[in-house]
């Protein structure tokens, strides 16, 4: 399976009982799936099925499905039944404006068949069972375009995903190199404040290396680095994996801006406090660009 994206577009196109008909589908993305399709009310009865057949392959998305028919060029196909009740009505209307006004009768045949109801068009009897078979051919093909255009979205998104995970690996590195000079530095500091407080007074060596050991301790992001590397494996994996994977991409850069910002709030090394906020920055890009992922 692969990634897709929520994002695509397909068309199909087909013919039953004289009449061409277009089905597009277009989708956006959505925490859920929701469909909607707009059908003339002739063919309510084809919602049901599309819906089915969309939900099969759609996990997640806003999907819309538009529906459209006109008259195919199969003219031998279509008869047209002359309403006489109704024409003569109208001439006999014509007839007596004409007498009653003084205008003149103009009415032609041709003029006639353009008015409303003069004519009924017949097509040859088709059952629901053939329309639907049609229109579901013409939706597969729909489908076809509009899955690829979701992989092929999906693979972007993919890659540049993957880029800034890999970015945050590299940084998570650089922070536990940072991490045990940070308290190294902390100790040099303090020895140095301690010494210029007492001047020649002696230092109590075992108090600075329990403060030290203290500050170290509250320091630590042992923990938080290999939770997220923990994390990134499965960001990983889920990537690869593929199909409707969205919500879980979503939860794990939850966890992972949680890791981050612990990290942020125990790290006072300015050097590490600019990597966190890099890192912050990329997981943002991955909060947004998984927001259209299946």
């Amino acid at each position: 399976m692969t990634v897709k994206s929520m994002t695509g577009f397909g068309r199909g196109t087909g013919s039953f009982g004289g009449l061409d008909f277009t089905i597009d589908i277009k989708s956006v993305n959505h925490r859920f799936f929701d469909f909607s399709a707009r059908l003339n009310k002739d063919y309510a009865f084809l919602e049901e099925p599309i819906k089915k057949r969309v939900a099969e392959m759609v996990a997640r998305g806003k999907v819309d499905v538009y529906f459209h028919t006109e008259k195919n060029a199969e003219e031998s196909e279509l008869t047209a039944v002359v309403n006489e009740d109704l024409v003569r009505a109208y001439l006999n209307a014509a007839e007596l404006l004409s007498e009653n006004f003084g205008i003149s009768n103009d009415l032609t045949a041709a003029r006639i068949i353009t008015l409303p109801d003069a004519l009924t068009i017949t097509r040859p009897e088709i059952s629901d069972d053939e329309v639907k078979a049609a229109v579901l051919s013409g939706l597969n093909c729909a489908l076809e375009s509009f899955i690829t255009m979701r992989e092929q979205e999906g693979q972007k998104l993919k890659s540049d995903i993957q880029n800034n995970l890999d970015f945050i690996a590299r940084s998570v590195e650089k922070i536990e190199k940072l991490a045990p000079d940070s308290v190294d530095a902390y100790r040099q500091r303090l020895e140095a404040r301690i010494r210029e407080m007492l001047e020649d007074r002696s230092m109590d060596e075992a108090r600075v290396l329990t403060e030290v050991a203290l500050f170290a301790d509250k320091v630590a992001v042992d923990e938080e680095t290999i939770r997220i590397k923990s994390h990134l494996s499965q960001f990983y994996d889920l990537l690869e994996q593929g199909g409707p994977i969205g919500k879980k991409l979503d939860f794990l850069v939850q966890e992972l801006n949680r890791e981050v910002n612990t990290i942020g709030s125990k790290c006072s090394c300015i050097e590490i406090t600019r990597i966190v906020v890099d890192v912050k920055s990329c997981i943002e890009k991955i909060r947004e660009q998984i927001q259209n992922v299946e």
